[in-house]
């Protein structure tokens, strides 16, 4: 199965590290080119090709002042990505919250669930073959 292009959608778009870390680094406030070419330490014409991808599947928005190109992440189209990565919170949450549970009640001597574990050693069967 061939693979979706990059530009197809928001979830291709951000498969890449990189223009995660452009959103990243725009997520709190409106950036020119050059500032996220220094702050991320990528080369300009790279960034510039990012960016583009991310404003084609519509996650930044750009505007013009004067001779600069702000760019600034479209909160309304990270939504879906947000929301679908929701279902996978809530299982890692629900899943940290059992590894807690038995955490504590391995740590709680006064819990007695019936699995009292006696570690053997290698020879205690044998000696049990008479």
């Amino acid at each position: 199965m061939a693979r979706a292009a990059t530009t197809s959608d928001a979830f291709n778009a951000v498969a890449e590290p990189r223009r995660r870390e452009i959103l990243n680094y725009l997520a709190l406030q409106e950036r020119p080119v050059g500032e996220i070419v220094d702050a991320l330490e990528m080369e300009q014409p790279s960034v510039s090709k990012h960016l583009r991808v991310l404003r084609e599947v519509g996650l930044v928005n750009v505007r013009r002042e004067g001779r600069r190109m702000l760019y600034r992440t479209n909160a309304e189209a990270i939504r879906p990505l947000h929301e679908w990565t929701e279902t996978f919170e809530r299982f890692w949450r629900h899943q940290l919250s059992r590894i807690k549970e038995r955490a504590e009640g391995k740590n709680n001597p006064s819990d007695d669930s019936g699995l009292n574990f006696i570690p053997r050693r290698k020879n205690d069967n044998d000696s049990n073959k008479n």
